[in-house]
């Protein structure tokens, strides 16, 4: 199977952003690619919440999901939109960040709401507050595909190590990690983690991000770190998209997977311990 990974520099409005993401699409389309994953909020990257409450649709009537619905069936591919943020209706106004897999008759295979929430002090002029505006989900998902089993996380998931060998226990063979990382942590840290997660589950490791400096018409501008990355079960990254939008593809097969995990089957490997002991 082939994948492709969409890069994309979403801005806050999501009627501009659709059309580059239906076209970077059709770029994996051409490519080959049979499974194609788009960032964390694909729809929307925004600051403000007054913008979001503006331009937010709930899922039933978002144009992004019903748009990528329509070119998963059009394409015959499946599609992981790696987030949309929605509108919830919840009493506190809270939006969803919420992951979806698309089959190739465009219907939902999988839902996956964002559960580790991005509420971070990075320096005195650099605060996340993902909480504040997002209700955490609160289930993992495993969704079973002709290719593999894939595993749903978000972005901030990603330094959970327990929630990914969770999934890689109960069968996951691929784990997609959608992300819109900042410069600053994904300079630090993102590879690193990204390759330690594949190598701790022995999984396919997926990673479709957003870059550069996202446009806004209300508040400050995001920016974030890119580099889209695919990382084999060894640990191995197979392609990195820099820091532009576009598309990388990469060729993945489920024995490698298996082979891995022969080699070091540490997931079978649980040891019960006690403690700590508080000396």
């Amino acid at each position: 199977m082939r994948a492709a990974l969409v890069q994309l520099c979403s801005g806050d409005d999501p009627e501009t952003n659709l059309p580059r993401t239906l076209a970077l699409i059709e770029e994996g389309v051409a490519r080959g690619a049979g499974f194609i994953l788009t960032p964390e909020v694909t729809n929307c990257v925004s600051a403000s919440r007054a913008r979001q409450e503006a331009v937010l649709q709930r899922e039933e009537d978002d144009i992004t999901l019903a748009a990528l619905r329509d070119v998963a069936r059009a394409r015959g591919i499946w599609l992981l939109i790696g987030s949309l943020a929605l509108k919830t209706g919840d009493a506190d106004g809270r939006f969803a960040n919420r992951s979806f897999l698309i089959t190739p008759e465009g219907q939902i295979a999988a839902r996956y709401d964002k559960i580790h929430m991005f509420d971070v002090t990075i320096s005195e002029s650099e605060s996340y507050r993902e909480s504040a505006g997002y209700r955490p989900g609160s289930a993992a998902c495993l969704a079973h595909t002709p290719f593999g089993a894939l595993g749903m996380t978000i972005c901030y998931d990603l330094r959970f190590p327990h929630l990914y060998r969770g999934l890689a226990q109960h069968g996951a063979e691929i784990i997609s990690v959608p992300s819109a990382f900042s410069r600053v942590t994904g300079t630090a840290h993102w590879e690193m983690l990204l390759r330690a997660r594949a190598i701790e589950t022995g999984a396919y490791v997926l990673a479709p991000a957003q870059t550069g400096l996202h446009a806004a018409q209300v508040g400050k501008p995001r920016e974030t770190y890119g580099h889209s990355l695919a990382i084999g079960p060894w640990g191995e990254v197979l392609d990195d998209a820099g820091d532009a939008p576009g598309v990388i593809t990469v060729d993945f097969d489920p024995s490698e997977v298996a082979k891995s995990r022969k080699r070091i089957p540490s997931l079978m490997h649980e040891a019960a311990f006690s403690g700590p002991r508080i000396l």
